[in-house]
């Protein structure tokens, strides 16, 4: 198989992994299980968002370093939801998950997204809404990676745009969970009524965004990017 072929099939399993299997997933938690399994639904979502990582994963320690580059990243993720958790609203989760998208790839970003969720939830409390922020953050650290693909050293401007989308994306899309949790169906005019009792939260959350952004973003990036060179990793997930 040519490399081209193989990259439009990593492409399309990306595609049908994060777009129709995890929606799917998450699609029977609320309406099979009624909420009830979502544990199990947190733990599918997990493995299901790791898929892409693996399709494009290189054997051997480049792998295993690779690996370990989007452990850390999700670390300081989670910690750093946990340090800002007595300010509402004002984390630096989605910062971190699109820097991660941005230095190492759509697919890394979804992971380290999906993980931050998953794992600072265990302080937190797991709950029906754990699979939903799995899969919203995760989706702003893939389109953080795909926005970004080729650009090493990303424009400020730009990316505080992307901050900012990212935390009103983040809030309108969790808007959906509150209805449905509260509804049991989705109503747009209840959902409307939800997007607008979170406008506070989501400039809040926007405006944090910029912040951790405009601190984090060179001094991540650079060094990420440093690790990149030297150990060659990351290669086909950023710059295919």
């Amino acid at each position: 198989m040519t490399q081209n072929k193989k990259n439009i099939l990593r492409t399309v399993i990306t595609a049908v992994v994060l777009f129709v299997l995890i929606p799917l997933t998450i699609w029977l938690g609320v309406w099979l299980f009624e909420d009830r399994k979502y544990n199990i639904i947190s733990i599918i979502i997990a493995l299901l968002s790791c898929v892409p990582f693996f399709v494009r994963f290189e054997k051997g320690k480049s792998g295993a370093r690779e690996m370990i580059v989007i452990a850390v990243m999700a670390a300081f993720s989670v910690v750093g939801r946990l340090v800002f958790a007595p300010i509402p609203a004002f984390k630096p989760v989605t910062a971190i998950t699109i820097i991660s998208g941005v230095a190492l790839g759509p697919e890394a970003g979804f992971i380290v997204g999906s993980m931050t969720a998953v794992v600072s939830n265990m302080f937190y409390g797991q709950g029906p809404w754990t699979p939903f922020q799995m899969f919203v953050w995760g989706f702003i650290g893939f389109l953080a990676g795909v926005i970004f693909r080729k650009s090493k050293k990303p424009n400020r401007i730009v990316l505080s745009i992307v901050g900012a989308f990212g935390g009103v994306l983040f809030s309108i899309l969790m808007d959906i969970w509150t209805t449905l949790s509260l509804d049991g169906e989705f109503l747009l005019s209840r959902y409307l009524v939800n997007v607008a009792s979170s406008l506070s939260f989501m400039v809040i959350y926007a405006v944090s965004n910029i912040i951790f952004l405009i601190i984090l973003a060179h001094p991540f990036l650079e060094k990420l990017n440093r690790i990149k060179t030297k150990y060659g990793i990351f290669g086909l997930l950023s710059n295919e």
